[in-house]
């Protein structure tokens, strides 16, 4: 076995060589024989121009490349459950083979670095929309956001669960709007919750998750017609929960979560006439009495100096 220069070997084993050597073999996405070849492996041994068989013994049935396939394979096979798992409604949409040739090209451009299989996702939806057919195919690129769409949900879910949230956290309480002076009302922050994530799409994907998700296994869904949806996940006793918004109610909720004022939030919604002031004042108190009521949107409420008084 040849070592790797002396700087890079310090303090590593025999045996941890062979690993890090067996690793880079059996992961590298052209194959066994040339991840034997790839320079990665030969910082580790140098067990390439037919010297495999110094470090990898044969069977009797199979050769050192064939033994290490099989480690291949299997690394690769896990790889690909483990993705199916966190994106499981574009596997049944897709179909299992199509959507593991997508998954097997997304290994191969964004390999595992992770000690953790938690983060191996992370990046098939930007490699979706890499690699989505080019524009001068209108009809297949347009398709094409459907399956981006989907992952992006699909992952912020996976996120959202295993991110912070507010167990134990009581209900927060929305203030009488009617009995509280405009001018004090209108200066009001809404601390949104940790878990919260707003989303907007340009298919309605939460609706065809929510079909697939309560269809049986093996039933085609017919294929949802183009629209653009906007979507808030929180988490609420250990919970994803997903809240369908129109426009309005998603970019209130944005500018709560950049820091602003319930004034200035509605200025915005009025001034990119995202809503007519008559339907903002009939709709404003329905929607606060229904996101307090889920109790993961908002972790608390601001209070103008004078108002708390008030209160206290």
């Amino acid at each position: 076995m040849n070592p790797p220069p002396s700087s890079e070997r310090k303090g590593i084993s025999d045996l941890e060589r062979v690993q890090r050597w067996m690793l880079s073999v059996i992961s590298h996405p052209d194959g066994i024989d040339e991840g034997v070849e790839a320079g990665e492996a030969r910082r580790w041994l140098d067990a390439g121009a037919g010297k495999l068989e110094s470090v990898v013994t044969r069977s009797r049935q199979l050769s050192a490349s064939e033994r290490l396939a099989v480690y291949g394979n299997a690394y690769y096979a896990r790889l690909l459950d483990c993705l199916g798992e966190v994106f499981p409604v574009l596997l049944r949409t897709l179909g299992e083979e199509t959507f593991q040739g997508f998954a097997f090209s997304f290994l191969q451009s964004y390999p595992s670095r992770s000690y953790t299989l938690n983060e191996l996702g992370r990046h098939f939806p930007a490699f979706l929309r890499e690699t989505r057919p080019e524009a001068g195919d209108e009809e297949a690129g347009k398709w094409a956001e459907f399956p981006i769409d989907l992952a992006e949900l699909e992952w912020a879910i996976y996120e959202v669960f295993d991110g912070p949230g507010l167990e134990g956290v009581g209900a927060t309480e929305m203030p009488d709007f009617s009995a509280i002076p405009q001018d004090e009302w209108l200066s009001l922050r809404f601390r949104v919750a940790p878990s919260l994530r707003l989303l907007k799409f340009s298919w309605p994907v939460n609706a065809h998750y929510t079909a697939v998700r309560a269809s049986s296994e093996g039933i085609d869904l017919p294929f949802p017609v183009q629209s653009s949806s906007w979507l808030a996940l929180s988490r609420r006793d250990f919970i994803v929960r997903r809240y369908p918004l129109d426009e309005a109610q998603y970019e209130l909720l944005q500018q709560f979560s950049l820091g602003s004022s319930l004034g200035d939030a509605l200025e915005f919604l009025l001034e990119g006439e995202l809503i007519s002031p008559e339907t903002l004042e009939r709709e404003l108190p329905r929607w606060f009495h229904e996101w307090a009521s889920e109790r993961c949107l908002f972790e608390s409420i601001g209070w103008p100096e004078e108002m708390a008084a008030k209160i206290n």
